[in-house]
């Protein structure tokens, strides 16, 4: 470890990693719950098509991919809004035709400058300037700050369009808004990942997150934590046993999941078991029972034989804090 951290160029990895390893979950929650979780790989595809202008131009890739993400995030927002062509539709176009343009405008280019579109297509952390990893931690807070301002109203038009629209809120400028965050947020991990698994680290965290919350706020708590660990361990892990750290990054991001879905489907196991025997509890819990009230979130739970017993629809629930998950305020009054 220490080893590692002597390297400048494993502290500005591992630094670059902690970025996206924040940020790439905040927005990915949002894609997941709208059912676009691939959208950041139709955005990368045309970050792709910048890159290879910025490689032929022999000008900055970071700022010609950026430019090139924001703009098709922005279009293929307009053309599912219009009703032309499907969603579907609209990103696929982004996919075949960001690939076509990278490919035939690298082939114009000199042909050395190929193994720099190649550590963005698949990741390439170790050559990350102090320069692009300052403009990353920038892009990287804006990112945050917008979510953290805006997840409000992210959640109410993820969850329904419809609702929103007529509640009032201005759907399109939300949608163009979230779909922006997204481009900048393959931009910020193109360098770590590569610019063909960023979805990866948008929606794994995530699905896993989704196994062990029961709360949209838990699960974006959850899902923040996985993608820093996939991250930054992915990195570390890289340095270890040699081996690329996009690649390791997503396959421990993998790891991550399948541990979460087993310890969720264990918890779950549990919780019906505790279940049961509380369904087989025949004494009648209430103010005067003579048995200590805990209040417990939104509900009072009533000590009984060293156990807390709480009324769940004409049966009593044995459980400890964690067993019985209740929706947080924040969406419950939504």
């Amino acid at each position: 470890m220490s080893e590692m951290l002597s390297l400048e160029f494993m502290r500005t990895a591992l630094l670059a990693a902690l970025c996206v390893g924040l940020v790439a979950p905040m927005v990915g929650i949002f894609l997941v719950q709208r059912r676009l979780s691939l959208v950041g790989d139709g955005i990368g595809h045309v970050a792709l098509a910048g890159v290879a202008v910025g490689v032929a131009t022999q000008n900055s890739p970071v700022w010609s991919a950026l430019v090139a993400a924001v703009l098709a995030s922005v279009l293929i927002e307009l053309v599912r809004a219009r009703g032309r062509t499907s969603g579907d539709l609209a990103l696929a176009l982004m996919f075949y035709g960001g690939i076509a343009a990278g490919v035939v405008i690298i082939n114009r280019a000199d042909g050395a400058q190929t193994g720099t579109l190649t550590g963005f297509l698949f990741g390439s952390i170790t050559t990350t300037s102090r320069e692009e990893l300052a403009l990353f931690a920038a892009l990287s807070v804006v990112i945050a700050g917008v979510v953290l301002l805006l997840r409000q109203r992210f959640f109410a038009v993820a969850g329904d369009e419809e609702y929103a629209r007529a509640s009032g809120l201005p759907v399109l400028a939300l949608n163009i808004v979230l779909g922006v965050l997204t481009a900048v947020t393959v931009v910020v991990a193109m360098r770590v990942i590569g610019l063909l698994l960023i979805s990866a680290l948008m929606v794994i965290p995530n699905a896993a997150a989704q196994q062990l919350s029961g709360s949209f706020r838990a699960a974006g708590r959850w899902a923040v934590g996985f993608g820093v660990l996939a991250s930054v361990g992915g990195v570390m892990a890289s340095y270890q046993l040699d081996t690329a750290a996009g690649g390791t990054v997503v396959l421990l991001a993998i790891a991550v999941f399948v541990a979460a879905a087993l310890a969720g489907s264990l918890r779950r196991a549990l919780a019906r078991r505790r279940h049961r025997h509380a369904e087989r509890h025949l004494h009648e819990h209430g103010p005067d029972c003579g048995h200590a009230a805990v209040p417990h979130g939104d509900h009072v739970d009533y000590l009984h034989d060293g156990h807390r017993h709480a009324a769940h629809e004409g049966h009593y629930d044995e459980h400890a804090d964690e067993a019985h998950v209740q929706p947080e305020p924040e969406e419950a009054n939504r």
